[in-house]
């Protein structure tokens, strides 16, 4: 697998800290292998399973259905692999029992983390997730005790190399948020919720090319640990992603 699909896939399964300042330690991960790879695929199909039985399998009308066929293009998912799912998903209870849930923690150092499950058992995902931050230096928090750091945003990322100008010109004009070139040529845009799809439309309408564009939950305010909790809390990361049920992941570290 090629360097850039690995960077697809982390950047799918979890930009946790989507946070800006984590492009570079995301961008310098290694590529994920197919087994991986086919994770990220199992996880894009609940996600797109859901938005169905939730919202119907019209895209047009279903921004939650939109968003998940993002993903999936994102890690490039084959266009007959999307359909199928769609499809089974319209015509089958197989995915009925999913339920979304969001579970808060803090982490190495005191970083705050939310993890987004999708999962029919609760009474399995909820163990799963004590043991993983157990081990790694992390514990489950009650709800409302890190959730009040993060704030829902829409995010674009386009890789190094963009005419950072063309980029906030059109992210002005449709109403974006706000926009942060990075040091190394990459540039992040974000959005308020509502903003999310007329900004998306106005890249999509000038072939403006982002690597990836999602609907998150964006830390209010990050800060630095030491280097050694770094390494800890992305191991904790990966581990939680590594999980059949997590789907995203949220860090305030920076």
């Amino acid at each position: 697998m090629n360097e850039s699909l690995g960077l697809q896939l982390s950047l799918m399964g979890r930009f946790f800290m989507a946070g800006h300042n984590k492009w570079s330690q995301i961008k310098h991960k290694k590529a994920k292998t197919d087994a991986q790879r086919g994770k990220a695929f199992t996880k894009v199909i609940k996600e797109i399973s859901v938005a169905v039985k939730l919202g119907g399998e019209d895209i047009a009308t279903n921004a939650s259905l939109r968003l998940a066929i993002q993903k999936a293009k994102s890690v490039n998912m084959p266009q007959t692999n999307i359909t199928r799912a769609i499809a089974k998903a319209s015509g089958s209870d197989s995915m009925a029992l999913l339920h979304e849930w969001f579970f808060e923690a803090y982490g190495p150092g005191g970083v705050a983390i939310l993890i987004k499950v999708l999962t029919d058992n609760k009474n399995r995902t909820v163990p799963n997730l004590k043991v993983i931050l157990s081990k790694n230096g992390g514990r489950l928090v009650e709800k409302g005790s890190v959730s009040y750091l993060f704030a829902k945003k829409g995010l674009f990322v386009f890789e190094p190399g963009v005419v950072e100008e063309d980029v906030i010109n059109i992210a002005i004009e449709a109403g974006a948020e706000d926009v942060l070139a990075r040091e190394d040529g990459s540039v992040e845009v974000v959005t308020e919720v509502s903003f999310f799809d007329l900004v998306k439309k106005a890249f999509d309408a000038a072939d403006m090319a982002y690597i990836f564009a999602t609907l998150t939950m964006l830390p209010q305010k990050s800060f630095a640990i030491s280097e050694d909790d770094q390494a800890k809390v992305l191991k904790l990361l990966d581990c939680l992603d590594d999980d059949d049920d997590v789907q995203d992941i949220y860090c305030n570290m920076a």
